[in-house]
């Protein structure tokens, strides 16, 4: 087999849907993407989109849980004879510990040792696991690849990765850590390809805007801090996730309504962000159609904007300064309306919009006479783990 009918594919398990894509070996080209999402619920749908018209498709499907979903995907892959070609498998990893970073290969050892860390990750690790172990039982002669979502984070001053409690619980691997650093990497290598080394050593704030939403301070290339903490709940008010919240209200919660730890889990996970504050919906672009008419929605998009204006004044403090302020993920690349919301009133950092320019979704957004430059630019999370798993087989 040759590296042109060779193919690498990147699994993404999230808590309720399987994100997937093919490229070819060398990880220069995607060859087609898709998605199995509302694992659990009525309505789920199997999609996938390709460079050919015969390579797309959408399919109702009937997904009683996670390992159905995964049954229904590798079915899928015998039925297109994909496993012939594959030479390796890419799996987003959203929590590696101290002990993991790099991209590596899969081993029974790391198995073990990401079993173990299931707990600071309840939502995503656990399905990130089965997907694993699937893959590994159907291509047991596969490369399997683990691609850490933490990785980025890694240079993370000790200022920055300690969280203010009792010093013991750091030995168990209570710390900061950060997320979505596979979403940073493709920033930071965009950001140098478009502007020039220069621009990505200076000071920067990349925001990762979506139903997950967290942001990153980097300086001469590294990671200095990092919204998202000891799990993705931690940080900016997302869809459904309550970011940064009194601790105290775990307690009092707990004391008035009995909740236990799994209740309180779901709640601050699922019912929380915009959709609690709305009690309508986590999506912004239902919540931008309603806010004229629903006043909670208005106030949940004016939560979001206002605490994201918050953490870009946080991180141009922590940086000394801002020289580029980045906007990616699904609200950061298509809500044109979000991001001056969120621009609004940091003249004083040299942000100023060009109204025409953000309206368009133009690369760069900013005024040309602005002291920092304002970039859109979409993320390719899949495309970094194709590129490591491309690297490790020495393609």
């Amino acid at each position: 087999m040759t590296a042109a009918d060779s193919t690498i594919l990147t699994l993404n398990g999230g808590s309720s849907s399987i994100k997937f894509a093919l490229f070819d070996s060398g990880a220069q080209a995607r060859l087609l993407a898709g998605a199995l999402g509302g694992i659990g619920q009525p309505d789920s749908q199997f999609k996938v989109k390709g460079q050919r018209e015969s390579d797309n498709l959408t399919r109702s499907v009937v997904v009683t849980d996670y390992a159905a979903a995964i049954e229904i995907l590798i079915q899928w892959i015998r039925e297109r004879g994909e496993g012939q070609r594959l030479v390796g498998v890419g799996h987003r990893v959203v929590q590696g510990g101290p002990a993991y970073s790099d991209p590596q290969p899969l081993t029974p050892q790391m198995l073990t040792e990401l079993r173990k860390l299931s707990p600071l990750d309840s939502e995503h690790l656990p399905q990130e696991l089965l997907l694993i172990e699937a893959f590994q039982r159907e291509f047991p002669d596969l490369a399997q690849v683990a691609c850490f979502d933490t990785a980025f984070h890694r240079s993370l001053p000790r200022v920055a990765r300690l969280l203010p409690i009792p010093r013991r619980y750091e030995a168990q691997g209570i710390r900061r850590y950060g997320f979505h650093g596979l979403s940073y990497t493709y920033l930071m290598q965009q950001l140098s390809r478009l502007s020039g080394a220069t621009a990505a050593q200076g000071r920067i704030v990349l925001a990762h805007l979506g139903n997950g939403a967290s942001m990153a301070a980097v300086r001469d290339g590294i990671c200095i801090d990092t919204s998202m903490a000891l799990t993705p709940t931690a940080g900016l008010v997302m869809g459904s996730r309550c970011g940064d919240l009194d601790p105290g209200i775990a307690s009092y919660l707990s004391r008035t309504e009995g909740l236990k730890p799994e209740q309180m889990e779901h709640l601050f996970s699922h019912e929380s962000g915009m959709l609690g504050v709305s009690e309508t919906s986590s999506d912004m672009q239902v919540l931008l159609a309603h806010e004229q008419q629903d006043v909670r929605a208005a106030e949940a998009v004016e939560l979001f904007c206002y605490q994201a204006r918050k953490w870009i004044g946080a991180y141009s403090a922590a940086l000394g300064g801002l020289d580029t302020l980045v906007f990616s993920g699904g609200i950061g690349e298509n809500s044109a309306v979000v991001r001056a919301r969120i621009c609004s009133g940091l003249g004083f950092l040299g942000i100023e919009i060009e109204a025409a320019r953000n309206a368009a979704h133009r690369d760069i957004i900013s005024v040309d006479a602005g002291r920092t430059i304002v970039r859109v630019i979409p993320t390719n999370e899949e495309l970094i783990i194709a590129q490591s798993v491309s690297r490790l087989l020495g393609s």
